[in-house]
């Protein structure tokens, strides 16, 4: 059994939107291999077509290009983050997952990887897998985690950059933002938000190329109006870049946009919490 496969199986059981198996990247009707998004060509204009055609039903007003190949990029990111996050947050684990290996089946939340290699701590138990590779302590399993991700992401952001209207510094700072929103709301399907929040300020506590900005977390403290003063119970942060989605519905806004005043932000992640 791959390293990997008891972290992608707790993660299903309190996310069952997102189910992923261990295997060779499946291919076939409906799936799409991240070494396909990062080429660009025929399969990313599909994948893009069909975030455009998605948000017209539900908005009955077709996005604007760059806007669903954002959205669809975040599509794609978000769970791909997960690949990596979450066997390092349960179990210690960072694989190695050139976009080769990963595939994608938007429609129903299905990824297969297959994992050749990963990086663990000395102690683990699983150290003496094959494929495996010892980190000396900690902050070396981190860096192997940001190195992992980064390795995977860049050749998709490469395939998507000239659908975007976004630099090279503010798609990593998408990446950023997908890093942190992933691993902080499965932290909470886990009952572990405040392991999640401490765990990623210290994985990406900002200057950690090429991340360009911190986790960004702060205690939930609204700062002025009526309730000045008052502590929520929810941690707060705010995205380093926008997600576009008020250019399709400007009065649906996630809890950290950064086009919200900060008291809004800490409102409504309070609400939600």
């Amino acid at each position: 059994m791959p390293a990997t496969s008891a972290s992608y199986a707790r993660l299903s059981a309190v996310f069952p939107q997102l189910r992923i198996t261990a295997a060779p990247p499946s291919s076939g009707a409906g799936w799409i291999g991240a070494g396909e998004l990062a080429a660009g060509g025929a399969a990313l204009d599909a994948f893009v077509t069909n975030a455009t055609a998605e948000s017209t039903r539900k908005r009955e007003r077709p996005p604007r290009p760059d806007v669903a190949a954002t959205l669809a990029l975040h599509r794609y990111l978000w769970p791909a983050c997960l690949l990596f996050t979450v066997p390092w947050f349960l179990h210690g684990r960072v694989p190695r997952l050139p976009v080769g290996d990963v595939a994608f089946h938007p429609a129903t939340g299905r990824i297969t990887v297959r994992t050749r290699s990963f990086s663990c701590l000395p102690d683990d138990p699983a150290a003496t897998l094959p494929g495996a590779r010892t980190a000396p302590h900690p902050a070396a399993l981190r860096d192997e985690l940001r190195a992992a991700i980064a390795d995977h992401v860049a050749p998709v952001l490469a395939g998507f950059g000239p659908l975007l209207r976004r630099g090279r510094h503010a798609l990593w700072g998408m990446v950023t933002d997908e890093i942190t929103e992933g691993l902080w709301y499965v932290g909470r399907l886990f009952d572990q938000e405040e392991r999640a929040v401490a765990e990623l300020a210290a994985l990406l506590p900002g200057g950690t190329h090429p991340f360009p900005g911190s986790a960004g977390f702060r205690p939930g403290t609204r700062i002025d109006g009526p309730s000045a003063g008052t502590e929520c119970a929810a941690a707060s942060r705010t995205r380093l870049t926008c997600c576009l989605y008020y250019t399709i519905s400007p009065t649906d806004t996630c809890t950290t946009c950064p086009r919200l005043r900060a008291p809004a932000r800490i409102d409504r992640r309070a609400s939600a919490a």
